[in-house]
Protein backbone atom coordinates (compact mmCIF):
# COMPACT_ATOMS: atom_id res chain seq x y z
CA UNK A 1 0.00 0.00 0.00
CA UNK A 2 1.41 3.53 -1.20
CA UNK A 3 2.19 5.97 1.76
CA UNK A 4 -0.54 8.93 1.74
CA UNK A 5 2.43 10.97 2.27
CA UNK A 6 4.43 9.94 -0.55
CA UNK A 7 1.35 10.00 -2.84
CA UNK A 8 1.83 13.66 -5.32
CA UNK A 9 4.76 14.34 -3.00
CA UNK A 10 7.50 14.60 -4.69
CA UNK A 11 11.04 16.23 -4.89
CA UNK A 12 11.27 19.27 -7.11
CA UNK A 13 13.17 22.15 -7.32
CA UNK A 14 11.34 24.54 -5.25
CA UNK A 15 11.77 21.65 -1.67
CA UNK A 16 14.58 20.27 -2.82
CA UNK A 17 18.09 21.48 -3.66
CA UNK A 18 21.68 20.30 -2.95
CA UNK A 19 23.04 21.30 0.27
CA UNK A 20 26.46 23.20 -0.78
CA UNK A 21 28.77 25.78 1.04
CA UNK A 22 28.92 27.52 -2.02
CA UNK A 23 25.34 28.99 -0.85
CA UNK A 24 26.43 30.76 1.60
CA UNK A 25 28.79 33.00 0.13
CA UNK A 26 25.75 34.08 -2.05
CA UNK A 27 23.66 34.99 0.62
CA UNK A 28 26.00 36.42 2.51
CA UNK A 29 27.03 38.95 -0.47
CA UNK A 30 23.11 39.86 -0.70
CA UNK A 31 22.70 40.39 3.42
CA UNK A 32 26.42 41.86 4.44
CA UNK A 33 26.92 43.66 0.83
CA UNK A 34 29.27 46.20 1.83
CA UNK A 35 30.53 44.49 5.19
CA UNK A 36 34.24 43.48 5.13
CA UNK A 37 34.74 39.67 4.22
CA UNK A 38 38.21 39.04 3.96
CA UNK A 39 40.90 41.78 5.93
CA UNK A 40 44.53 41.04 5.17
CA UNK A 41 46.89 43.67 6.06
CA UNK A 42 46.05 46.65 3.98
CA UNK A 43 43.37 44.79 1.75
CA UNK A 44 39.86 44.83 2.33
CA UNK A 45 37.60 43.11 0.32
CA UNK A 46 33.76 42.88 1.21
CA UNK A 47 31.16 40.69 1.14
CA UNK A 48 29.93 41.70 -2.64
CA UNK A 49 33.62 41.96 -3.80
CA UNK A 50 33.94 37.98 -2.17
CA UNK A 51 31.74 36.67 -4.88
CA UNK A 52 32.73 38.85 -7.70
CA UNK A 53 35.96 37.46 -7.35
CA UNK A 54 34.95 33.77 -6.69
CA UNK A 55 33.02 34.29 -9.97
CA UNK A 56 35.65 35.53 -11.83
CA UNK A 57 37.35 32.33 -10.61
CA UNK A 58 34.83 30.01 -11.19
CA UNK A 59 35.13 31.63 -15.25
CA UNK A 60 38.66 31.66 -15.21
CA UNK A 61 38.72 27.62 -14.78
CA UNK A 62 35.81 27.44 -16.97
CA UNK A 63 37.35 29.14 -20.05
CA UNK A 64 40.54 26.65 -19.20
CA UNK A 65 38.11 23.53 -19.62
CA UNK A 66 38.53 22.86 -16.26
CA UNK A 67 35.07 21.73 -14.52
CA UNK A 68 33.41 18.65 -12.85
CA UNK A 69 36.10 16.06 -11.75
CA UNK A 70 38.78 17.98 -12.12
CA UNK A 71 41.10 18.97 -9.18
CA UNK A 72 42.56 22.26 -8.70
CA UNK A 73 45.92 21.97 -5.83
CA UNK A 74 46.75 25.14 -4.40
CA UNK A 75 50.04 25.78 -2.13
CA UNK A 76 49.47 28.74 -0.43
CA UNK A 77 49.84 30.62 2.99
CA UNK A 78 46.46 32.09 4.91
CA UNK A 79 45.47 34.65 2.20
CA UNK A 80 42.23 35.62 0.26
CA UNK A 81 43.36 33.32 -2.90
CA UNK A 82 43.21 30.33 -0.84
CA UNK A 83 40.42 31.23 1.33
CA UNK A 84 38.47 32.39 -2.57
CA UNK A 85 39.56 28.91 -3.50
CA UNK A 86 37.29 27.28 -1.22
CA UNK A 87 34.32 28.83 -3.59
CA UNK A 88 35.48 29.51 -6.76
CA UNK A 89 36.74 26.32 -6.95
CA UNK A 90 33.76 24.85 -6.41
CA UNK A 91 31.64 27.11 -8.21
CA UNK A 92 33.04 25.82 -11.60
CA UNK A 93 32.45 21.93 -9.97
CA UNK A 94 35.77 21.20 -9.82
CA UNK A 95 37.51 20.05 -6.68
CA UNK A 96 39.77 21.71 -4.03
CA UNK A 97 43.20 19.81 -3.15
CA UNK A 98 44.52 22.36 -0.51
CA UNK A 99 48.02 21.42 -0.10
CA UNK A 100 50.19 21.35 3.60
CA UNK A 101 52.92 24.18 3.32
CA UNK A 102 55.19 22.31 4.93
CA UNK A 103 55.51 19.56 3.09
CA UNK A 104 58.75 18.53 1.51
CA UNK A 105 59.08 18.70 -2.23
CA UNK A 106 58.53 14.83 -3.03
CA UNK A 107 55.05 14.92 -1.22
CA UNK A 108 54.14 17.60 -3.26
CA UNK A 109 54.68 15.75 -6.37
CA UNK A 110 52.99 12.90 -5.21
CA UNK A 111 50.04 14.51 -4.34
CA UNK A 112 49.51 16.71 -7.56
CA UNK A 113 50.38 13.23 -10.16
CA UNK A 114 47.36 11.11 -7.72
CA UNK A 115 45.26 14.01 -7.49
CA UNK A 116 45.47 14.29 -11.64
CA UNK A 117 45.43 18.17 -10.88
CA UNK A 118 44.50 20.53 -13.54
CA UNK A 119 46.16 23.68 -12.42
CA UNK A 120 48.27 24.40 -9.53
CA UNK A 121 47.95 27.90 -8.05
CA UNK A 122 51.53 28.89 -6.00
CA UNK A 123 52.17 31.36 -3.41
CA UNK A 124 55.44 33.28 -4.58
CA UNK A 125 57.34 32.57 -0.94
CA UNK A 126 56.43 29.27 -1.70
CA UNK A 127 57.97 28.58 -5.03
CA UNK A 128 61.10 27.17 -4.64
CA UNK A 129 59.26 23.64 -2.99
CA UNK A 130 56.63 23.75 -5.77
CA UNK A 131 59.34 24.10 -8.74
CA UNK A 132 61.14 21.47 -7.11
CA UNK A 133 57.71 19.39 -6.97
CA UNK A 134 56.87 19.77 -10.73
CA UNK A 135 60.64 18.47 -11.69
CA UNK A 136 59.95 15.42 -9.93
CA UNK A 137 56.54 14.32 -10.76
CA UNK A 138 54.74 13.38 -14.56
CA UNK A 139 52.02 15.43 -13.98
CA UNK A 140 51.96 18.98 -16.08
CA UNK A 141 49.16 21.06 -14.41
CA UNK A 142 48.50 25.03 -15.03
CA UNK A 143 50.55 26.70 -12.58
CA UNK A 144 49.47 30.26 -11.83
CA UNK A 145 51.26 32.00 -9.38
CA UNK A 146 50.40 34.09 -6.55
CA UNK A 147 51.74 37.33 -5.66
CA UNK A 148 50.78 38.23 -2.41
CA UNK A 149 50.76 41.83 -2.32
CA UNK A 150 51.06 41.72 1.54
CA UNK A 151 54.34 39.54 0.82
CA UNK A 152 57.87 41.07 0.19
CA UNK A 153 60.14 38.13 0.89
CA UNK A 154 62.00 35.83 -1.20
CA UNK A 155 60.30 34.15 -3.87
CA UNK A 156 60.30 33.84 -7.85
CA UNK A 157 57.27 33.56 -9.94
CA UNK A 158 57.33 29.98 -11.49
CA UNK A 159 53.55 29.79 -13.46
CA UNK A 160 52.33 31.01 -16.89
CA UNK A 161 49.90 33.74 -15.62
CA UNK A 162 49.25 35.07 -12.07
CA UNK A 163 46.17 35.11 -9.98
CA UNK A 164 45.17 38.93 -9.98
CA UNK A 165 45.73 38.89 -13.36
CA UNK A 166 43.45 35.75 -14.52
CA UNK A 167 40.61 37.27 -11.77
CA UNK A 168 40.89 40.76 -13.55
CA UNK A 169 40.45 38.72 -17.22
CA UNK A 170 37.63 36.43 -16.34
CA UNK A 171 33.54 36.80 -16.32
CA UNK A 172 31.95 38.78 -12.93
CA UNK A 173 29.12 37.86 -14.53
CA UNK A 174 29.55 33.62 -14.46
CA UNK A 175 26.39 32.01 -12.90
CA UNK A 176 26.29 30.26 -9.26
CA UNK A 177 25.03 27.00 -9.56
CA UNK A 178 25.03 24.51 -7.25
CA UNK A 179 26.59 21.22 -7.78
CA UNK A 180 23.91 18.47 -9.10
CA UNK A 181 24.05 16.17 -6.91
CA UNK A 182 25.46 17.18 -2.79
CA UNK A 183 27.46 13.73 -2.99
CA UNK A 184 29.82 15.51 -5.44
CA UNK A 185 33.17 16.05 -4.33
CA UNK A 186 33.99 19.66 -3.28
CA UNK A 187 37.54 19.21 -1.96
CA UNK A 188 40.27 16.72 -1.33
CA UNK A 189 42.34 16.51 1.54
CA UNK A 190 45.46 14.25 2.09
CA UNK A 191 46.23 12.40 5.20
CA UNK A 192 49.79 11.52 6.78
CA UNK A 193 49.19 7.47 6.42
CA UNK A 194 50.62 5.10 8.34
CA UNK A 195 52.37 3.43 5.67
CA UNK A 196 54.16 5.35 3.17
CA UNK A 197 52.66 7.63 0.67
CA UNK A 198 49.28 9.84 2.19
CA UNK A 199 45.95 9.08 1.25
CA UNK A 200 43.60 11.81 -0.37
CA UNK A 201 40.14 12.44 1.92
CA UNK A 202 37.43 12.97 -0.52
CA UNK A 203 34.83 15.20 1.03
CA UNK A 204 31.14 16.15 -0.60
CA UNK A 205 29.11 19.43 -0.49
CA UNK A 206 26.67 17.97 1.47
CA UNK A 207 28.98 17.16 4.39
CA UNK A 208 31.07 20.42 3.82
CA UNK A 209 27.87 22.25 4.22
CA UNK A 210 26.49 20.36 7.38
CA UNK A 211 29.84 20.30 9.16
CA UNK A 212 30.47 24.05 8.43
CA UNK A 213 27.01 24.97 10.01
CA UNK A 214 27.67 22.64 12.98
CA UNK A 215 31.00 24.35 13.82
CA UNK A 216 29.51 28.08 13.57
CA UNK A 217 26.85 26.79 16.16
CA UNK A 218 29.70 25.41 18.31
CA UNK A 219 32.59 27.97 17.91
CA UNK A 220 29.76 30.77 18.41
CA UNK A 221 30.17 32.66 15.06
CA UNK A 222 27.94 34.80 14.21
CA UNK A 223 27.85 38.02 11.96
CA UNK A 224 29.45 40.41 14.67
CA UNK A 225 32.18 37.71 14.73
CA UNK A 226 35.75 38.58 13.71
CA UNK A 227 37.18 35.35 12.79
CA UNK A 228 41.42 35.16 12.83
CA UNK A 229 42.87 32.70 11.13
CA UNK A 230 45.34 31.45 12.85
CA UNK A 231 44.50 27.56 11.57
CA UNK A 232 46.00 26.48 8.39
CA UNK A 233 43.39 26.94 5.87
CA UNK A 234 44.88 23.80 4.83
CA UNK A 235 44.12 21.41 7.73
CA UNK A 236 40.95 19.57 6.92
CA UNK A 237 39.81 23.60 5.07
CA UNK A 238 40.36 25.48 8.23
CA UNK A 239 38.03 22.58 10.36
CA UNK A 240 35.64 23.86 7.54
CA UNK A 241 35.62 27.40 9.00
CA UNK A 242 36.53 28.65 5.17
CA UNK A 243 32.69 28.56 5.16
CA UNK A 244 31.66 28.53 8.54
CA UNK A 245 32.39 32.34 9.13
CA UNK A 246 30.85 32.80 5.91
CA UNK A 247 27.63 31.19 6.38
CA UNK A 248 27.54 33.21 9.75
CA UNK A 249 28.62 36.68 8.08
CA UNK A 250 31.55 36.94 9.76
CA UNK A 251 34.72 38.49 9.30
CA UNK A 252 37.95 36.81 7.90
CA UNK A 253 41.07 37.86 9.01
CA UNK A 254 43.69 36.28 7.29
CA UNK A 255 47.81 35.56 8.70
CA UNK A 256 50.36 34.28 6.76
CA UNK A 257 52.09 33.09 9.54
CA UNK A 258 51.69 32.55 13.46
CA UNK A 259 52.95 35.63 14.91
CA UNK A 260 52.28 36.06 18.56
CA UNK A 261 52.53 40.12 18.04
CA UNK A 262 50.89 39.88 14.71
CA UNK A 263 48.32 37.73 16.73
CA UNK A 264 47.84 40.21 19.26
CA UNK A 265 48.21 43.28 17.43
CA UNK A 266 45.29 42.04 15.27
CA UNK A 267 43.09 41.02 17.97
CA UNK A 268 43.16 44.69 19.38
CA UNK A 269 43.00 46.33 16.12
CA UNK A 270 40.44 44.33 14.27
CA UNK A 271 38.39 43.13 17.66
CA UNK A 272 39.27 39.47 16.69
CA UNK A 273 36.49 37.53 18.73
CA UNK A 274 37.09 34.09 17.30
CA UNK A 275 40.73 31.78 16.42
CA UNK A 276 41.56 28.10 16.42
CA UNK A 277 44.71 26.15 16.43
CA UNK A 278 47.01 23.61 17.78
CA UNK A 279 47.85 23.66 21.46
CA UNK A 280 51.30 25.43 20.08
CA UNK A 281 49.42 28.47 19.38
CA UNK A 282 48.14 28.89 22.83
CA UNK A 283 51.82 28.14 24.27
CA UNK A 284 53.37 30.70 22.27
CA UNK A 285 50.79 32.90 23.22
CA UNK A 286 51.53 32.57 26.78
CA UNK A 287 55.08 32.23 26.50
CA UNK A 288 55.30 35.66 24.19
CA UNK A 289 57.84 38.31 25.61
CA UNK A 290 55.75 40.69 27.84
CA UNK A 291 56.77 43.57 25.18
CA UNK A 292 54.24 41.88 22.61
CA UNK A 293 51.60 40.81 24.43
CA UNK A 294 48.73 43.24 24.80
CA UNK A 295 45.36 43.68 26.90
CA UNK A 296 42.36 43.49 25.18
CA UNK A 297 38.68 44.59 26.42
CA UNK A 298 36.76 41.55 25.58
CA UNK A 299 36.80 38.01 25.11
CA UNK A 300 38.58 35.67 22.47
CA UNK A 301 37.58 32.52 21.87
CA UNK A 302 39.90 30.11 21.12
CA UNK A 303 38.90 26.41 19.72
CA UNK A 304 42.33 24.14 19.81
CA UNK A 305 42.41 20.22 19.20
CA UNK A 306 44.98 17.84 19.63
CA UNK A 307 46.19 16.87 23.20
CA UNK A 308 44.32 19.27 25.68
CA UNK A 309 46.66 21.53 27.26
CA UNK A 310 48.12 21.72 30.11
CA UNK A 311 46.41 23.64 33.53
CA UNK A 312 49.21 26.01 33.61
CA UNK A 313 48.09 26.89 29.85
CA UNK A 314 44.39 27.11 30.57
CA UNK A 315 44.91 29.41 33.61
CA UNK A 316 47.63 32.00 32.00
CA UNK A 317 45.02 32.00 28.81
CA UNK A 318 41.93 33.05 30.64
CA UNK A 319 43.93 35.31 32.37
CA UNK A 320 44.99 37.00 29.49
CA UNK A 321 41.28 37.25 28.15
CA UNK A 322 40.82 34.10 26.25
CA UNK A 323 38.14 31.11 26.71
CA UNK A 324 39.79 27.61 25.46
CA UNK A 325 37.45 25.15 24.29
CA UNK A 326 38.74 21.07 23.63
CA UNK A 327 37.83 19.42 20.42
CA UNK A 328 38.95 16.37 18.56
CA UNK A 329 38.90 15.67 14.85
CA UNK A 330 40.37 13.51 12.24
CA UNK A 331 40.79 14.67 8.72
CA UNK A 332 38.09 12.13 7.76
CA UNK A 333 35.64 13.53 9.60
CA UNK A 334 36.00 17.00 8.24
CA UNK A 335 38.01 18.17 11.48
CA UNK A 336 36.02 18.82 14.41
CA UNK A 337 33.60 15.46 15.21
CA UNK A 338 33.50 15.88 19.15
CA UNK A 339 33.61 18.85 21.26
CA UNK A 340 34.27 19.00 24.81
CA UNK A 341 30.84 20.60 25.60
CA UNK A 342 31.31 22.88 28.55
CA UNK A 343 28.68 21.77 31.79
CA UNK A 344 28.03 24.61 34.84
CA UNK A 345 28.69 22.85 37.79
CA UNK A 346 32.52 22.89 36.13
CA UNK A 347 32.72 26.01 36.99
CA UNK A 348 33.69 26.31 39.96
CA UNK A 349 36.53 23.51 39.83
CA UNK A 350 40.05 24.61 40.25
CA UNK A 351 42.17 24.94 37.42
CA UNK A 352 43.90 21.92 37.55
CA UNK A 353 40.03 19.51 38.13
CA UNK A 354 38.61 22.10 35.26
CA UNK A 355 41.97 20.49 32.93
CA UNK A 356 41.19 17.01 33.43
CA UNK A 357 37.47 18.04 32.53
CA UNK A 358 38.71 19.59 29.48
CA UNK A 359 40.80 16.97 28.65
CA UNK A 360 38.08 14.69 27.52
CA UNK A 361 37.44 14.54 23.43
CA UNK A 362 33.54 15.10 24.73
CA UNK A 363 30.39 14.67 22.47
CA UNK A 364 29.72 14.64 18.88
CA UNK A 365 28.61 18.09 17.43
CA UNK A 366 25.35 18.19 15.73
CA UNK A 367 26.78 17.81 12.37
CA UNK A 368 27.30 13.66 13.47
CA UNK A 369 24.82 10.64 14.46
CA UNK A 370 26.86 8.85 16.70
CA UNK A 371 30.29 8.56 18.81
CA UNK A 372 31.02 5.18 20.12
CA UNK A 373 33.51 3.80 22.16
CA UNK A 374 33.43 0.03 21.06
CA UNK A 375 35.38 -3.33 21.67
CA UNK A 376 36.89 -3.86 17.96
CA UNK A 377 37.13 -7.17 18.46
CA UNK A 378 33.14 -8.00 19.11
CA UNK A 379 32.22 -4.51 17.76
CA UNK A 380 29.99 -4.38 21.15
CA UNK A 381 29.45 -1.15 23.11
CA UNK A 382 31.96 -0.76 26.40
CA UNK A 383 31.09 0.14 29.52
CA UNK A 384 30.33 4.09 30.55
CA UNK A 385 32.97 3.54 33.20
CA UNK A 386 35.87 5.53 32.50
CA UNK A 387 38.17 2.40 32.45
CA UNK A 388 37.48 -0.19 29.72
CA UNK A 389 39.51 1.02 26.92
CA UNK A 390 38.04 0.36 23.09
CA UNK A 391 38.29 1.97 19.86
CA UNK A 392 36.17 5.54 18.74
CA UNK A 393 33.90 5.07 15.51
CA UNK A 394 31.93 7.75 14.14
CA UNK A 395 29.03 8.20 11.84
CA UNK A 396 27.40 10.96 10.40
CA UNK A 397 26.85 13.10 7.03
CA UNK A 398 30.48 14.84 7.46
CA UNK A 399 32.35 11.84 6.92
CA UNK A 400 34.39 11.37 3.95
CA UNK A 401 33.22 10.06 0.96
CA UNK A 402 36.31 7.49 1.12
CA UNK A 403 39.71 7.37 0.10
CA UNK A 404 40.44 8.33 -3.60
CA UNK A 405 41.74 5.65 -5.75
CA UNK A 406 42.12 3.31 -2.40
CA UNK A 407 38.84 1.41 -2.61
CA UNK A 408 40.91 -1.47 0.17
CA UNK A 409 41.42 1.40 2.28
CA UNK A 410 38.19 3.17 2.10
CA UNK A 411 35.93 -0.35 2.89
CA UNK A 412 38.37 -1.15 6.01
CA UNK A 413 38.10 2.64 7.32
CA UNK A 414 34.09 2.58 6.93
CA UNK A 415 33.31 -1.65 7.73
CA UNK A 416 29.90 -2.10 9.57
CA UNK A 417 28.66 1.21 8.97
CA UNK A 418 31.32 3.38 11.28
CA UNK A 419 33.84 5.23 10.72
CA UNK A 420 36.87 3.68 12.29
CA UNK A 421 39.22 5.73 13.73
CA UNK A 422 42.19 3.48 15.48
CA UNK A 423 41.99 5.71 18.17
CA UNK A 424 41.70 4.50 21.51
CA UNK A 425 39.81 5.56 23.99
CA UNK A 426 37.06 5.22 27.06
CA UNK A 427 33.45 6.62 27.46
CA UNK A 428 33.23 8.26 31.15
CA UNK A 429 29.64 8.19 33.10
CA UNK A 430 28.18 10.60 31.88
CA UNK A 431 28.97 10.05 27.57
CA UNK A 432 32.01 11.99 27.55
CA UNK A 433 34.73 10.43 25.61
CA UNK A 434 38.29 10.69 26.48
CA UNK A 435 41.09 9.26 24.03
CA UNK A 436 43.66 7.39 25.37
CA UNK A 437 45.94 6.26 22.98
CA UNK A 438 46.31 5.90 19.23
CA UNK A 439 46.55 2.90 17.32
CA UNK A 440 47.93 4.27 14.42
CA UNK A 441 51.22 5.44 15.21
CA UNK A 442 50.80 8.83 14.36
CA UNK A 443 52.78 11.43 16.01
CA UNK A 444 50.76 14.27 16.60
CA UNK A 445 53.38 17.44 16.48
CA UNK A 446 51.97 20.75 16.40
CA UNK A 447 48.72 20.19 14.82
CA UNK A 448 50.36 18.33 12.44
CA UNK A 449 50.02 14.31 11.83
CA UNK A 450 53.48 12.77 11.67
CA UNK A 451 53.74 8.78 10.47
CA UNK A 452 56.12 7.13 13.01
CA UNK A 453 56.51 4.43 9.92
CA UNK A 454 57.46 7.24 7.68
CA UNK A 455 60.21 8.34 9.83
CA UNK A 456 61.40 5.27 10.64
CA UNK A 457 61.40 3.86 6.55
CA UNK A 458 63.84 7.01 6.37
CA UNK A 459 65.85 6.02 9.44
CA UNK A 460 66.79 2.60 7.67
CA UNK A 461 68.19 4.27 4.40
CA UNK A 462 70.95 5.28 6.88
CA UNK A 463 74.23 3.82 5.97
CA UNK A 464 75.22 3.12 9.98
CA UNK A 465 71.55 2.25 10.86
CA UNK A 466 70.45 -1.78 11.34
CA UNK A 467 67.14 -1.37 13.28
CA UNK A 468 64.86 1.62 13.87
CA UNK A 469 61.57 2.35 15.88
CA UNK A 470 59.93 5.93 16.70
CA UNK A 471 57.57 6.69 18.67
CA UNK A 472 55.61 9.92 20.25
CA UNK A 473 57.87 11.91 23.32
CA UNK A 474 54.95 14.30 25.37
CA UNK A 475 56.36 18.13 24.55
CA UNK A 476 55.62 21.17 26.53
CA UNK A 477 55.54 23.31 23.05
CA UNK A 478 54.21 20.96 20.97
CA UNK A 479 52.33 18.84 21.96
CA UNK A 480 54.30 15.70 20.82
CA UNK A 481 58.11 15.17 18.95
CA UNK A 482 59.19 12.01 17.62
CA UNK A 483 61.30 10.09 19.35
CA UNK A 484 63.50 7.74 17.09
CA UNK A 485 65.42 4.46 19.02
CA UNK A 486 68.18 3.59 16.91
CA UNK A 487 70.60 0.39 16.67
CA UNK A 488 73.33 1.24 14.51
CA UNK A 489 75.66 -1.47 12.90
CA UNK A 490 78.71 -3.55 14.07
CA UNK A 491 81.06 -1.43 11.71
CA UNK A 492 79.52 1.76 12.31
CA UNK A 493 81.44 4.43 12.65
CA UNK A 494 81.38 7.33 15.39
CA UNK A 495 77.40 8.70 14.85
CA UNK A 496 75.48 11.24 16.87
CA UNK A 497 71.95 12.22 17.34
CA UNK A 498 72.85 15.80 15.33
CA UNK A 499 73.99 13.40 12.61
CA UNK A 500 71.15 11.32 12.45
CA UNK A 501 68.32 13.98 12.65
CA UNK A 502 70.27 15.94 10.04
CA UNK A 503 70.18 12.82 8.10
CA UNK A 504 66.54 12.84 8.12
CA UNK A 505 66.08 16.19 7.68
CA UNK A 506 67.46 15.94 4.04
CA UNK A 507 65.12 13.37 3.43
CA UNK A 508 62.04 14.38 4.32
CA UNK A 509 60.03 17.73 5.63
CA UNK A 510 62.44 18.91 8.21
CA UNK A 511 58.89 18.99 10.99
CA UNK A 512 58.78 15.41 10.27
CA UNK A 513 62.07 15.25 11.57
CA UNK A 514 62.95 13.19 15.19
CA UNK A 515 63.94 15.90 17.76
CA UNK A 516 65.34 12.94 20.11
CA UNK A 517 67.52 10.24 19.12
CA UNK A 518 68.54 7.02 21.54
CA UNK A 519 71.09 4.67 20.80
CA UNK A 520 70.88 1.00 22.06
CA UNK A 521 69.11 -2.23 21.71
CA UNK A 522 65.77 -2.21 20.96
CA UNK A 523 63.05 -4.41 22.91
CA UNK A 524 61.57 -7.60 20.85
CA UNK A 525 58.63 -10.24 21.38
CA UNK A 526 59.94 -13.34 20.81
CA UNK A 527 58.76 -13.42 17.37
CA UNK A 528 61.53 -10.41 16.95
CA UNK A 529 58.46 -7.96 16.79
CA UNK A 530 59.81 -4.35 18.51
CA UNK A 531 57.94 -3.62 21.37
CA UNK A 532 57.01 -0.19 21.01
CA UNK A 533 54.93 0.01 24.29
CA UNK A 534 58.60 -0.70 26.21
CA UNK A 535 60.06 2.21 23.99
CA UNK A 536 56.86 4.56 25.20
CA UNK A 537 57.65 3.89 28.61
CA UNK A 538 61.00 4.96 28.48
CA UNK A 539 60.10 7.56 26.87
CA UNK A 540 58.07 9.21 30.05
CA UNK A 541 60.75 9.07 32.46
CA UNK A 542 63.19 10.69 29.79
Amino acid sequence: MTDIFEQSLGQNAANHLPLSPISFLRRSAMVYSDKAAIIHGRIRITYSQMLDRCRRFASALSARGIGRGDAVSVLAMNTPCLLESHYGIPMAGAVLNAINTRLDAATIAFILEHSEAKMFIVDRALSAVAREALSLTTARPIVIDYDDPEYTGPGDLIGTGEYEAMLAAADPDYPVTLPEDEWQAISLNYTSGTTGNPKGVVYHHRGAYLNSVSNAFAFELNDRSTYLWTLPMFHCNGWTCTWAVTFAGATHVCLRAVDPKEIFRLIVDEQVTNMCGAPIVLNMLVHAPAAVKRSFGHTVKVATGGAAPPSAIISSMEKMGFSVSHLYGLTETYGPSTVCVWQPEWDDLDIDDRAVMMSRQGVQTVAFEDVRVFDPETFTEVPWDGQQIGEMFIRGNAVMKGYLKNPDATEAALAGGWFHTGDLAVTHPNGYIEVKDRSKDIIISGGENISSLEIEEVLYKHPDIMEAAVVARPDEKWGETPCAFVTLREEAGPVTDADVITFCQSKMARFKAPKTVIFGPLPKTSTGKIQKFVLRERVEKL
